[in-house]
């Protein structure tokens, strides 16, 4: 993969910083971007990209540092002109969009962001690929499209037409606007529907983090539906060298498997595919809390708490497809996974109380 160069949108968050890191290591070219917002704390969206290299003291609004075979420019994604120079100058083989308003239970309190950044930055990358075309565009969907399904395991060919809240809702509609764009103007997109991703350098808006830190300040936490909830949890190692494994392996028009007169959610006829990405393996939530509890070697003080709105009780990722298309599966279990997130998340407090 000499020479060939990848967009990383989203590079200061988590699975970005583990991706570009991975993609570096195999040979690519890495160009990542990052409007550092505060929906968490920025000192941690900072200090992954110091963990790259880079000086943040030398990051101003659209000023590309460059670093060998990476680089890193802070730019929003409804920045649609510079988007659009960046994508010129640059001239990109791969895009993996990864930057997205994250977080089903904020987009209740603020669905505008989730406009401006899931719709409309997702469109002017759309826009800024139809400008200048790239080999094929990998973007972040979510397990959160299935909404009100309980087809357990998930499939991607499962109806996704009732979202339980507006982050839902755009990533179904991020779907929807890669497939018109495939149709279009030929961009091969392909979509994964992401299954609570886990693991060091993790945001702290997520189950892990929270417990983790609660737990290890002698705090109480809150599960919610009284502990009676599962999650296909999956490691973020597994889930980057599944996105590295898919970059070259761009989806092509006149699928023999889409059948026009019975439709599916997960393929065309088009340069256009869906597919869920987990771990095929759901965890209840109380054996996740069991996981964090030996890690650090103490008990949480759990405080049961109704199902939250938007939520739902259990993600079960059926991962069939992705696994013969790439010819890998997850290889880390639960135990590992969690103490590999604390003892990074230690490491990390350490430094900060410094």
């Amino acid at each position: 993969m000499k020479n060939k160069k990848v967009l990383v949108t989203g590079m200061a968050g988590f699975i970005g910083h583990h991706l570009t890191k991975l993609l570096v290591q195999s040979g690519y070219d890495v160009v990542g971007l990052d409007n550092i917002n505060n929906y968490y704390d920025p000192n941690l969206k900072l200090a992954r990209l110091t963990d790259l290299g880079f000086d943040t003291a030398e990051i101003e609004y659209n000023k590309l540092l460059v670093i060998d075979q990476i680089s890193f420019v802070k730019l929003d994604l409804t920045d649609l002109e510079n988007i659009k120079e960046l994508f010129k100058t640059q001239q990109f083989n791969y895009v993996v969009n990864l930057a997205a308003q994250a977080g089903v239970r904020y987009s209740l309190k603020n669905p505008h962001s989730y406009v401006d950044s899931n719709i409309t930055g997702f469109l002017n990358i759309l826009e800024s690929c139809r400008a200048y075309p790239v080999e094929h565009l990998i973007f972040a969907s979510s397990s959160s499209v299935y909404g009100l399904s309980e087809e357990i395991p998930f499939q991607e060919d499962n109806c996704t037409d009732h979202p339980l809240a507006i982050y839902a809702a755009s990533k179904k509609a991020n779907e929807m606007m890669a497939h018109s764009y495939a149709n279009l103007y030929q961009i091969p997109c392909t979509g994964l529907r992401f299954f609570t991703v886990y693991g060091p350098w993790g945001r702290p808006d997520m189950a892990l983090h929270l417990f983790t830190e609660a737990m290890v300040n002698d705090r109480e936490f809150e599960v919610f539906n009284n502990g009676d909830m599962s999650r296909d949890f999956t490691y973020v190692a597994d889930i980057v060298e599944s996105i590295k494994r898919l970059i070259p392996l761009a989806p092509k028009e006149n699928n023999p498997d889409f059948n026009p007169k019975k439709p599916t959610p997960s393929k065309s006829s088009k340069a256009y595919q869906i597919f869920n990405i987990g771990n095929n393996s759901p965890v209840a939530l109380m054996d996740f809390v069991k996981a964090v509890e030996k890690a650090l070697g103490k008990k949480g003080k759990v405080i049961f708490k109704p199902m939250q709105p938007g939520d739902v009780q259990s993600t079960y990722a059926n991962v069939e497809s992705l696994f013969e298309y790439i010819n890998f599966k997850p290889t880390t279990n639960l135990e590992e996974g969690v103490k590999a997130f604390v003892t990074k998340y230690l490491e990390l407090e350490s430094l900060k109380n410094k």
